[in-house]
């Protein structure tokens, strides 16, 4: 075990918790079969996104930005991700706290069933989809003899595969902050007389207003970039249902120039949102 005053290791200050302090290895020492495969492995990551940066058409970049389809495809992916945001909001925080503060039977099997999207492929996903909300679906056929609704093929329907892909990542971090928030603000609100829903909206949404912020921002930019669902259960229609992943798949096949402009907005998105929230979820210095 290297000695304190080695200088190849730093002694991280921390408060006296009764725990050892923490130790951080400096780049020179760090061992070479570690070294390595970290850097190949960040090879391997970046080298992708670099090959965007590197043969995007930054001449005629301008242009093709405005370009209608882009713009529209664009336009309709704000739209779509964030009302499927504010869907996984209404229904997401609720179930959230379900999960983490209510004792049930089945509750490990619901949170299961909660976290299959994150694993499901999004096929899967549009073709579940299509058998409840079709219109010969188990709930579609009602919709449809009901209302004359239909959610296939339209912009609903976008907004529909788009929150069911994304909601597990709300829930799965407002339940986090959830279970680490001090409930003793809320008893305490509860011996001073306030009711449930009242400690609820003035106690504990102010305490988790952080987890529900970084789970909301995840689930916008999971839905932002939805692809497998979306073509599977809303189709392809330049205008009403074809986002800017759909986009970049018809581009693929027509002009491989716009599908790397698509492409480097989608890119630049997902950096700016992770990059932002980078403290919320990576115990970093």
């Amino acid at each position: 075990m290297p000695a304190i005053d080695d200088p190849g290791v730093e002694v991280a200050s921390a408060p006296v918790t009764g725990r050892p302090p923490r130790r951080r290895t400096r780049a020179g020492r760090v061992p070479v079969v570690l070294l390595i495969p970290g850097l190949a492995g960040l090879a391997f990551l970046a080298l992708p996104m670099a090959g965007l940066v590197l043969r995007a058409p930054w001449s005629t970049l301008p242009d093709r930005l405005t370009a209608p389809g882009v713009l529209t495809a664009l336009r309709l992916s704000l739209q779509t991700a964030s009302l499927a945001t504010v869907v996984c909001l209404l229904i997401g925080v609720p179930l959230a706290w379900l999960l983490a503060r209510v004792e049930f039977p089945g509750r490990r099997l619901v949170r299961a069933l909660v976290t299959v999207p994150l694993v499901l492929p999004p096929v899967v996903g549009g073709v579940a989809l299509l058998l409840v909300f079709g219109r010969k679906g188990l709930l579609g056929t009602w919709l449809y003899q009901t209302f004359g609704f239909t959610l296939p093929f339209t912009t609903t329907g976008v907004v529909v595969a788009e929150a069911f892909v994304a909601m597990p990542f709300l829930v799965i971090a407002v339940e986090g902050a959830l279970r680490g928030a001090d409930t003793r603000y809320e008893e305490a609100a509860a011996t001073l007389g306030a009711g449930r829903w009242t400690t609820f909206r003035r106690v504990t949404l102010p305490l988790v207003a952080p987890g529900i912020a970084a789970g909301a921002v995840l689930s916008w930019a999971r839905a932002l970039g939805e692809f497998g669902a979306t073509i599977t259960f809303a189709g392809n229609n330049p205008g009403r249902t074809q986002t800017m992943p759909l986009a970049v798949y018809l581009a693929l096949e027509t002009d491989l120039q716009d599908a790397i402009v698509l492409s480097l907005i989608l890119l630049a998105v997902s950096v700016a949102i992770l990059a932002g929230l980078r403290d919320r979820w990576i115990a970093a210095p």
